[in-house]
């Protein structure tokens, strides 16, 4: 898919850019979150900022929860798809994995935006 494509395609729903944006920062911020833990339990080292990172995956995840379980709703998802997809923002790594195969499948199910509404030959 060109980058136009899948530009054209975001813009079919904002909950699918609302969405990719939160599983990757989600997912970024599961990652630091985890190597803070091993430098506090392992080298008792950064106590207080992981704290602090910890709060910034909470605010993160429930921003994703929410606008997963929308988009969910909006595709259809039946409720193990929708478990697991929720689920993804507290895996290391699966939120990664989980945004890549959400948004192939929303770009096959929803209407392609702007591009579908205008008339043949404009």
């Amino acid at each position: 898919m060109l980058p136009s494509e899948a530009m054209r395609s975001m813009k079919a729903t904002p909950l699918l850019g609302w969405y990719r944006a939160l599983a990757i920062a989600t997912g970024v911020a599961l990652l630091v979150f985890c190597g803070f833990m091993v430098a506090k339990y392992g080298f008792h080292t950064a106590e207080d900022v992981t704290t602090y990172v910890a709060m910034l995956h909470g605010y993160l995840y429930i921003g994703y929860f929410v606008v997963t379980f929308l988009l969910g709703q909006k595709l259809k998802w039946p409720l193990g798809r929708m478990l697991f997809t929720l689920a993804a923002g507290c895996i290391p790594f699966a939120s990664f994995v989980a945004e890549r195969k959400v948004v192939a499948e929303a770009n096959a199910k929803l209407p392609a935006g702007d591009a579908a509404r205008q008339p043949a030959g404009v």
